[in-house]
């Protein structure tokens, strides 16, 4: 599979869309004002293959692709 961007490492939070599931990563980033970091997450939809079936809970692997749709620009490519 080509990816066109990054890889990421993420949980599955909701697989309730057709062939969708919505992947939430946690990372963190430095504040140089307050010398702290700051943990985040972001919810990002991909594309579920049959092959894979990813259900809610799994720990994923996704990475870029074309655009599939409006909102789904990534696609899972390992389930662990």
């Amino acid at each position: 599979m080509k990816t066109h961007s990054n890889s990421f490492y993420g949980v599955v939070v909701s697989d309730k869309a057709d062939k969708t599931v919505i992947v939430e990563r946690e990372y963190a980033t430095y504040l140089k004002k307050y010398e702290r970091s700051l943990r985040s997450n972001s919810r990002i939809p991909a594309h579920n293959p049959p092959c894979i079936a990813a259900k809610e809970g799994d720990r994923v692997k996704i990475a870029g692709t074309r655009r599939l749709s409006k909102t789904k620009s990534f696609a899972v490519i390992e389930k662990f």
